[in-house]
Order: C-alpha cells, then structure tokens, then sequence
C-alpha cells in the first residue's frame, strides 16, 4: 500500500471516529450536585422534573423559587418534596 494512501485512509478515519464522539462542550450530565433536605415548600414558585436519561441516571427535581427566582435542586426521596410535588404540577422535562 502506498504511504499516500495510507495517509488518506488514517485521516478519513480519524475524522469519522471523531464525529462519532461529538463536540466535548456538548456533554451533558446531572444538573444536580447536591439537594436541599430541609422543607422550603412555602418559597418554591414552580418545580420542574427531569426523568432519568442516558446522561444522568438519577431523578432530578429543580424548584425555582419565588423571590430570587434561585433554582435549587430538591431531594427526590424527601416526604416534603412529594407533598410540593402533590400540590404543584411540576413540568415534566425529558
């Protein structure tokens, strides 16, 4: 095989390889670090929920609250956040 030709197929698979892999600023992951524990129900304005995907394999839920307009990330498994959950209808995100 010819060094030219080799050269051309190297090239044209490390560009596919690198299509394939996407843009590294493109990556998506949990949106959530860490979650508020205590009840802060009377300050949440609006709630939103992100199912569990291919980036993040955990149930979030972000409360935006009313003053400040701050999101803040709610723990899921807290009795409080089902009862804020019950008594608001959170958008649902995928």
């Amino acid at each position: 095989m010819s060094p030219i030709l080799t050269i051309l197929l190297l090239v044209l698979l490390t560009t596919h390889e690198g299509m394939s892999v996407g843009n590294p600023g493109d990556i998506q992951r949990c949106k959530c670090i860490q979650t508020q524990k205590k009840p802060i129900g009377r300050l949440i304005g609006m709630v939103q929920v992100y199912a569990v995907n291919s980036h993040c394999n955990v149930k979030e839920i972000i409360a935006t609250l009313k003053k400040s307009g701050k999101k803040v990330c709610l723990d899921p498994e807290a009795p409080w956040v089902q009862k804020v959950l019950q008594r608001k209808k959170p958008k649902q995100t995928p």
